[in-house]
Order: structure tokens, then sequence, then C-alpha cells
């Protein structure tokens, strides 16, 4: 099947072709360059506030990076978002490190808070506290960072907040996602509001912290600051070639954002009804709306999500489930789980629509008739 309306396509503006052949023109094809400093730069000043910004060749490259330098080993606890990307939870294990799975919160569709306090409570008396905390921006929306950073230093755990979805979105009192925590790591992968081709980036408001990053992502072999020895790096520096189409894209980020905004908006004007809900915005949460979320009751509707998902599928539109969490992944068998299956009902009744800024009006369009044809044929 050709797919004619996609998930979520790269959005050009014209931009990015001028700094790239400004790249080519000084010869900076290379790991490293003047685009790359600046998008650095460009993504530190958006962000606002004391950060640090390391571009990278991927968000696993940063998430990798930033449970290392936050001493993630061997046998360690890291808790986690259960509903998250592969990509958020696999570093984890490149570390040998243990996950222990939490529930979302049905309010927000982000961690539950009140369950993490709770399980912290616990570990703190018994004495197995984490090694670090890594909760997920989801879909658009970014985690209460002042819940979490509060409960981190109350504990003294590492807080790394998994923000690959959510740049341009922010958090109760106005901080901005990708901003929090120890450590934030952003995704550019090609199907992000901006994109680079493919990358991410670590921010920390840790000067040292960016220091090791930068250290580590250049294949490190001899001592540096923060190393008594010679240890072992990795090849995640982010192309400065790659850069400078991220460096294009920051231009737009915005009028993206209020696209995707648009479009969440008009799917909820034209498919509110019984059975459908949407992913909710809590009073001071503002989404990106990375990707536009609904669950199906199939119950109410008399026909389920995949039913909706196959039948775009048929017309050449895409669409995709929630992510299943990771703890009904085989791999992750027997982890621990803490919570009432919130993320697994999402799973189960979810559909991510089409959502890229790029789409028409007559396109989505379309994509509302195609759900409202299937439903009305169910009724």
């Amino acid at each position: 099947m050709t797919i004619r309306i996609w998930l979520s396509r790269p959005h050009m503006s014209g931009h990015e072709e001028r700094e790239v052949a400004e790249a080519f023109r000084s010869n900076f094809v290379a790991p490293l360059g003047p685009q790359l400093d600046t998008f650095e730069a460009a993504v530190r000043d958006y962000l606002g506030g004391e950060v640090h910004c390391v571009g990278l060749s991927s968000g696993s490259a940063a998430l990798h990076l930033a449970l290392r330098i936050a001493g993630v080993g061997r046998g360690d606890e890291v808790w986690i978002s259960s509903m998250t990307f592969a990509g958020g939870i696999f570093p984890v294990n490149y570390l040998g490190a243990r996950p222990r799975f939490f529930d979302l919160c049905a309010q927000s569709w982000t961690i539950d808070t009140a369950r993490l306090a709770h399980e912290l409570e616990l570990a703190s008396r018994e004495g197995r506290l984490p090694k670090a905390i890594v909760p997920t921006d989801l879909y658009g929306q970014s985690v209460d960072l002042e819940a979490l950073e509060a409960l981190a230093n109350r504990y003294g755990v590492r807080l790394v907040i998994d923000s690959a979805e959510s740049l341009g979105a922010s958090a109760p009192g106005g901080r901005r996602a990708g901003s929090g925590g120890d450590a934030a790591i952003l995704s550019f992968n090609g199907n992000k509001i901006i994109t680079t081709s493919g990358g991410g980036m670590l921010v920390t408001r840790h000067g040292e912290w960016a220091e090791q990053a930068r250290f580590l992502a250049t294949q490190a072999r001899d001592p540096a600051p923060h190393y008594q020895h010679s240890t072992f790096g990795y090849n995640y520096r982010l192309s400065n070639i790659c850069a400078a189409i991220g460096l294009g894209q920051m231009r737009v980020l915005d009028a993206r954002v209020a696209r995707r905004r648009e479009i969440f908006v008009r799917y909820q004007q034209a498919l509110s009804r019984p059975g459908i809900a949407f992913m909710p915005e809590p009073d001071g949460y503002r989404s990106t709306h990375w990707l536009s979320a609904i669950t199906l009751d199939p119950e109410e509707l008399g026909v389920d999500r995949e039913a909706i998902r196959m039948h775009l599928l048929g017309l050449g539109i895409e669409s995709r489930p929630l992510w299943k969490p990771m703890h009904m992944q085989p791999l992750y068998e027997g982890a621990p789980y803490h919570g009432e299956g919130v993320d697994e009902r999402l799973f189960a009744n979810g559909l991510c629509l089409p959502s890229g800024s790029e789409m028409s009006d007559a396109e989505q369009d379309e994509v509302i008739a195609a759900i409202l044809e299937r439903l009305d044929a169910a009724a």
C-alpha cells in the first residue's frame, strides 16, 4: 500500500538549504563546525535559563550519555515511564542497569508523580533508591517539572527527562520542556516537529555534565577532567551538516508547534462524540501535540482501534497505535511495574492520527471523513 498521508513527515522551510550550503562552502563537512555551535546556542537560547546543549547523533545517544554521566552502572535501578519508545529505554540495557516501570497519570498521560513519590518513600526507608529517574514527555506533553525536581532533590536521585517528543511544549509554571532535571534529552528524528534528518541533544544545567558529554561523544580515550584514567567513548557527535538543517528548522519551530496544535483542535471539533476521547491537556500545560492522540471505546463505538487503523491504511493514510508499554514487552518480562494499567488501556484503545505540520486542511478533512465513514458503518 502506497502511503499518501503520512503520520508525521519532515517539513522543510527553505532556510535549511541555505545553512547547509554555507556549511559546504566553508568545508565544515565534519562532526564539528560552526553550524553545530550555532545550533546548540539556538536551542539553548530557546529553552532559556542556564543550560548547556550538546548536539548528538540521536536522542538515544543523549540518554545513554546522560545516564552514564549520572553514574548509572551494572545492577543499578533506573525508574522510568513504561509507556515510552524503545530508544527511551534501551540505554538502560547498554549500561547493564535494571528498569523499574511506572504507570501514567490518567489526567495528563505523563508519569504518575503521586505513585512515584510513594515508591520513593518506601525505597528510601528500605535503602534501595534508584540511581536515576527517567520520566517521558509523551506525544508533545511535558511532565510536571517542578514536582519531579522536588522529588529528585528530596531523595538525592538524578533526574533525566526524556523530552524527545516535546521541544516547544511548556510545563506548569511556564518552563519549557527540555530545560528540566539534571539533564533532558531531545530528538531531531525525521518525524519530530523539527528535524536534523537524524540527531538529538543532551541539555543540562551542569556545565561539567556538558563537558563530559562532549568528551565521551568523540571516542574518548585519554584522561580528561572528571576522569582519573583513560576510558572509552562513542561516535555520538552530531554532524555539522545535520546541525545546519536543524539551524534552519529552529527558525520555524514556533510556527510548526502552532500548526500541530491547530490540527489537534480540528480533530477535536470534527470527531468529538461518545466513545472518542482526546489526549488531555491539563491547566498549566501547553502541549505541542506532536501527534494527535485519541482513544476509541469499542463497546461504545462498535468498532475498535485496529479496525479504524486498518481502514485508514487501506486508503493510504498512516496512523499508529500508542506506544506499547515496556513492561508488556517480552524483553522486560518480569521487570517491576507500579501502576493500575492506565498505560495498558491507552495502548489497547489508543491511536495516533496524521499530525504533520505540512498536512493540508484538505488532507486532514480526508482523514476525518475516513474515520467517520468507518464509525458510521459500525453504528
